[in-house]
């Protein structure tokens, strides 16, 4: 009997469908058909394949709801979250449409004769997409990859496949390229390998744990394979004495609980500073007590479930009794919830202000000045995001350029857009997705020189 993914409605533990998972044949077989089909479609003019990339983000605009049930079922999702993400795939691969026929080389100055250069599509990419955003991340990779001309091997997680599959349907719909964007669910110690390993596979993009991220990086190493990764994080929200204490306190829960805290980008380190510390817990505490968790198919709904069991022990083992916390509700029965929670009890080098937790847990530390603070936020191996509040508008400058982070936002917690550059320093990964310059990321430069002399 062949294998198959369960998928579980995480509110439930219901299962709500059953899905074939790919064996290494079944990504070799799809490789062979993705490169035939690469061909055709780097072929064609520009403005036809930008032509279909729009049709595909008006067959996505046309099942947004659609798209956004099934993260709410296969993911936990709430259903508003579910359905900015189904919106940031239609508007992802608008973009990237809007940047095919502006996907030029340069002509460079040089004796005797010319010189120009040509960005040409690298063939087939792997993509690899997590479970925490399963649509948008997916979207990070395939739009951009396709625009610029090349085929797109799409493996979902193994838990949450459902919206994939389905994108897949509407990219036929919309008339892409039979074999041009394919998805195949499956386990990462089977499809996943085979997808890094295969020879005719030019690329992989993958979103997840910086554990699993350094091993493909180090298959994708031994083939001369190019690689984007997105892994971990462990993002700072700095808050100066001298912010708007209550514009912080107020952004600052949804800042780590969006998503349940399983977002890479969550600021789970909260660092005041210590003069403010006692008033700024005292704004915080209610914002966080009065968050609404259940349901994530409920509009009034703010938080969901984890994604599974095992995420839910894992969020656990981090809050330890003899930790002070400020805990929200969750509801009780099946499914796999967790209620917000706040630590004040943890010195900076406890496992749950250094771990990536990757739940709706967040820890406070009080730092003394902006050195304390930028010390503070570089203590981690990670550096995807974070957030820094102040009326001061020299000093957002300076800490800005002191912390080791890829995306930074200040007096707000919203550092990533689809037409901005986003990724990783240190053990957070490697290269950078979205902004105007993603499709150059899955091109080859070529260096033409033409003689002039007679």
């Amino acid at each position: 009997m062949s294998d198959v993914l369960e998928v579980l409605n995480p509110a439930t533990e219901e299962v709500v469908a059953t899905v074939p998972a790919a064996t290494r044949d079944d990504v070799d077989a799809a490789v062979t058909r993705a490169a035939a089909a690469q061909r055709h479609w780097a072929a064609a003019a520009p403005a036809d394949r930008a032509r279909l990339l729009r049709r595909f983000a008006a067959v996505v605009d046309g099942h947004l709801g659609e798209l956004a049930l099934l993260e709410v079922r296969e993911a936990g999702h709430t259903i508003g979250n579910a359905r900015w993400e189904a919106g940031n795939v239609r508007d992802l691969l608008d973009f990237a449409a809007g940047g095919v026929e502006r996907l030029s080389g340069r002509q460079i100055p040089v004796a005797g004769g010319i010189d120009v250069t040509f960005l040409e599509p690298l063939g087939v990419i792997g993509v690899i997409a997590p479970w925490n955003f399963p649509m948008p991340i997916a979207a990070w990779g395939l739009a951009p990859a396709l625009a610029a001309g090349n085929a797109v091997i799409l493996k979902p997680a193994e838990t949450t496949p459902l919206t994939a599959l389905r994108l897949a349907e509407l990219a036929l719909e919309a008339g892409i390229p039979e074999h041009l964007f394919q998805v195949l669910p499956g386990r990462g110690a089977v499809a996943g390998d085979a997808l890094v390993e295969h020879p005719g596979v030019a690329k992989i993009v993958f979103t997840g744990s910086t554990r699993v991220g350094k091993q493909i990086m180090a298959k994708c190493a031994d083939r001369v394979k190019r690689v984007t990764l997105e892994l971990g994080g462990k993002s700072p929200n700095i808050v100066f004495a001298d912010a708007d204490l209550e514009a912080a306190a107020a952004a600052a829960p949804m800042a780590f609980l969006d998503n349940t805290g399983q977002d890479c980008c969550a600021r789970t380190r909260i660092l005041v500073q210590r003069s403010a510390y006692d008033r700024f817990l005292e704004l915080l505490a209610p914002g966080i007590e009065s968050v609404v968790v259940g349901d994530p198919a409920d509009e009034k709904t703010q938080m969901g479930p984890l994604i599974s069991r095992a995420q839910l022990e894992r969020v656990r083992s981090y809050v330890t009794d003899d930790l002070t916390t400020v805990r929200g509700t969750a509801p009780e029965g099946p499914g796999f919830w967790y209620p917000p929670t706040l630590v004040t009890g943890a010195g900076p080098t406890a496992p749950v202000a250094t771990d990536e937790v990757f739940g709706p847990v967040a820890v406070v530390l009080p730092f003394e000045d902006e050195e304390d603070a930028v010390r503070l936020a570089n203590a981690t191996e990670y550096g995807l995001s974070g957030s820094l509040w102040t009326r001061d508008i020299g000093r957002a400058l300076r800490v800005s350029r002191a912390v080791a982070a890829g995306n930074l936002s200040v007096n707000s917690h919203s550092s990533v857009r689809y037409s901005t550059p986003f990724g990783g320093y240190k053990q957070s990964g490697l290269g950078r997705e979205l902004g105007p310059d993603a499709l150059t990321a899955f091109t080859e430069t070529k260096n033409v020189f033409i003689s002039t002399e007679a």
